[in-house]
């Protein structure tokens, strides 16, 4: 029999917006008091929503929604990192991009009041940035901001960081901690028609790898995983293990689709990676 994931039941405390389309909302609840300890700067939460159209609303059983309604009535999920969580005052902080009211999770967030029910499943996640390491890599959208955000405040203040961020324009930067050590390079969509993830692989290509010993986390959207595995793996030759690369999202797909293809875009990403090695190696 599959274990049944276990719901943490939480509500908002309050919330900040940080830029133009980035709001944080900070929940609490009696169930964070069994949250793990957070060890990792990617942890992330599952939040789970009522699908559009759905007859009920918070508060409610997941596993009970499960059992009386239809599989297209179920609650969906939706992943977002953990920005920062106190574990004395139990509040826990999540970032979330608005794009108006398109999606589940922007616009509740957006909507979001003190005292409004939220569940999630989690946490999971599984990286943290080496201080050993000569030199972060540190490179994703406003998804992956969070966790790089959170990697920039546990590491070392004069830390070696080499940082790329991808956000809409120039007054969305994200709030990010910096030392003297710390090199920032946004890029900005509206220079770029707008256009998702190539713009920021392009910035990281054109920088090079940086020299030494280095570590990176690399996430955001699928194009800039697919292109930037190439550049790291095959014409750079970085070891995997100390690269930690995923794509949070696709394009123009929402994350119930991305995840149903993703295993199959590794797939093929790990065998165009393996060809063009080989033909190297000849």
């Amino acid at each position: 029999m599959a274990k049944t994931r276990v719901a943490r039941n939480v509500h908002v405390l309050r919330s900040e917006r940080l830029t133009r389309d980035l709001i944080r909302v900070f929940v609490t609840g009696d169930d964070l008091a069994t949250l793990p300890e957070l060890t990792q700067t990617d942890h992330y939460v599952k939040l789970l929503f009522p699908p559009q159209g759905a007859d009920y609303t918070w508060p409610f059983d997941p596993e009970q929604i499960r059992e009386d309604h239809p599989r297209e009535q179920w609650p969906v999920t939706r992943t977002y990192t953990i920005r920062s969580f106190d574990p004395q005052t139990r509040e826990l902080a999540i970032d979330f991009v608005v794009h108006g009211d398109s999606g589940l999770a922007g616009p509740w967030a957006a909507a979001a009041e003190p005292g409004d029910p939220i569940a999630f499943f989690g946490p999971g996640g599984g990286w943290a940035p080496d201080p050993a390491a000569d030199v972060h890599l540190l490179v994703g959208d406003e998804a992956a901001a969070p966790a790089i955000a959170a990697a920039l405040d546990a590491l070392p203040l004069d830390a070696r960081t080499e940082v790329f961020v991808e956000v809409a324009d120039s007054t969305t930067h994200v709030p990010l901690r910096t030392g003297p050590h710390t090199h920032v390079t946004w890029v900005h969509r509206d220079e770029h028609g707008g256009t998702y993830g190539e713009p920021l692989a392009a910035a990281v290509r054109a920088a090079g790898l940086p020299e030494g010993d280095v570590r990176a986390f690399v996430h955001g959207n699928a194009a800039l995983v697919k292109d930037l595995r190439r550049f790291l793996f095959v014409e750079c030759g970085l070891p995997r293990d100390q690269v930690s690369i995923s794509g949070y999202w696709r394009t123009d797909q929402t994350e119930d689709a991305w995840q149903a293809g993703k295993r199959e875009f590794v797939q093929q990403m790990e065998s165009d990676e393996a060809q063009l090695l080989a033909r190297a190696s000849d």
